[in-house]
């Protein structure tokens, strides 16, 4: 057998040693690039050039390397090439092994600086600050809907939607043993337990369950007192060093988390993009048709449509939309600038690159 495999291990250190090559390369182009945009003031992180980029890998992959696999090794490449031009830092609701992190490594890679809050209000501060260039936030799930706390934020903030993120949810029940001997509680995310609810009811009907701020934090709990497990994905199992009682414990097998990148970068058209906007309609019959309508006679999609009380006391609401394309395209702005002089309260909350998941 060694005789078999030494060639082709032989080749394999060729074309190991041609990658690292091209991989200079690349960084040293990326470091001229870096030297334009600090003359220029031009942002480092450009998301729809990268959206673009990855799906480029993806439409001329010739196999047999999956596309998400390549896509994933691309990321990390940009990721390091970018960390030369200027290290990113990005905010996420924490503390660290919550899906939100995932989320961070997935849109910018694992090359940046990470900045855990306890809270989304203060994942939204820290960006409004410059504590960090961006914040990453739930922004709704496939089981139980809208984050409610995000969409508030969002109304009033600065701050504009530069990119998108899904997430699989994959959740398992944590213990610092492995098992649930001497177990009293449950512990999650109130989204997590509600995620769960049928399994929980089946398998542990008679346990307390807790909602804490994050399933970080129910792992991190988990792992200093065993009277209580933890309902928590697999990152921060490893991270607290939990055993697995039992995984994949949600509920809908395709549940996923969607996540919004915020910050003041306003991203340019990639060529598959959606546009966020938050809408109040006036007190007039058919109000929210003529809004609507506006969409349907420039030809253009709307893909979410989601009310959120104003919290005025008065039984006003807010409609938060997406739609197909970006701010730029004729037919999206011809739209939006009709829709507007027909609300009450109009604001683009941001045009983004699609998430490739």
């Amino acid at each position: 057998m060694n005789d078999k495999l030494k060639p082709l291990r032989e080749q394999i250190d060729s074309i190991d040693a041609q990658i690292l090559d091209l991989l200079n390369q690349r960084a040293r182009v990326a470091q001229a690039v870096g030297h334009v945009k600090a003359e220029t003031g031009a942002p480092v992180f450009r998301p729809e050039r990268e959206a673009q980029v990855l799906r480029g890998v993806a439409e001329r992959n010739p196999g047999p390397m999956g596309n998400a696999e390549l896509q994933t090794i691309w990321r990390e490449i940009m990721s390091a090439c970018r960390s030369l031009e200027k290290r990113v830092t990005v905010a996420f609701l924490g503390p660290a092994g919550t899906y939100s992190e995932q989320a961070v490594y997935e849109q910018f890679g694992t090359a940046v600086d990470v900045l855990p809050c306890a809270s989304i209000d203060e994942v939204f501060r820290a960006t409004e600050a410059g504590t960090a260039e961006f914040g990453v936030v739930p922004v709704e799930n496939s089981t139980e809907g809208a984050i409610g706390r995000t969409l508030d934020l969002m109304l009033h903030t600065p701050l504009t939607i530069s990119g998108e993120v899904s997430i699989a949810v994959r959740h398992s029940l944590l213990t610092g043993s492995g098992n649930m001997d001497g177990v009293t509680a449950i512990c999650a995310h109130a989204q997590a337990l509600a995620q769960c609810q049928i399994w929980l009811n089946n398998n542990y009907p008679d346990l307390e369950r807790i909602a804490v701020s994050s399933n970080a934090e129910a792992a991190r709990m988990a792992r200093d007192d065993h009277k209580l497990a933890a309902i928590a994905g697999e990152r921060a199992g490893v991270r607290y060093s939990l055993g697995t009682v039992k995984a994949n414990i949600q509920d809908d097998p395709h549940n996923r988390t969607r996540f919004a990148v915020i910050g003041s970068l306003q991203a340019g058209p990639s060529g598959e993009d959606r546009t966020s906007l938050a809408l109040a309609a006036p007190h007039k019959a058919g109000s929210i048709y003529r809004l609507l309508g506006s969409l349907a006679q420039h030809g253009v999609s709307m893909t979410r449509f989601e009310s959120r009380p104003a919290r005025t006391g008065t039984w006003e609401y807010y409609f938060y939309v997406d739609v197909q394309g970006h701010l730029q395209d004729p037919a999206v702005a011809s739209a939006l600038a009709e829709l507007q002089s027909n609300a009450a309260f109009f604001k683009v909350l941001g045009s983004y690159p699609v998430s490739l998941t």
